[in-house]
């Protein structure tokens, strides 16, 4: 099992029941696939860099679990398919780098408290 982040940005129209009803669907996705959810973050409303699909602004959601790595290309095929999807990007997480997001995932947690 390998340790991977996900972050996709959502179509800025969607309502929130749309937006937790897309992410409870990747989320379900990787559990059918024997994923173990780690944390996931809703980052909210961001404003982009550049226009995507001549949007200007997008929510942003963060998945962190760990998985076999046969099943992310099926789990990108979704993003893929998902018109809500505007940007998603996958990524390996190396020992240093899963040290960092637990700091993180601290640092977040101390900050809503």
């Amino acid at each position: 099992m390998n340790h991977y982040e996900t972050v996709f940005i959502l179509n800025p129209v969607l309502s929130d029941t749309q937006i937790k009803e897309t992410v409870q669907k990747f989320e379900d996705y990787l559990v059918s696939k024997g994923a173990e959810m780690i944390s996931k973050e809703d980052w909210g409303l961001k404003k982009l860099a550049y226009p995507i699909q001549k949007k200007k602004s997008g929510f942003y959601h963060l998945l962190d679990y760990k998985v076999a790595g046969e099943a992310i290309s099926a789990f990108e095929l979704e993003f893929r398919r998902d018109d809500s999807v505007m940007r998603y990007l996958t990524v390996k997480l190396d020992t240093h780098a899963a040290a960092w997001a637990e700091k993180r995932r601290e640092r977040v947690k101390s900050a809503k408290k």
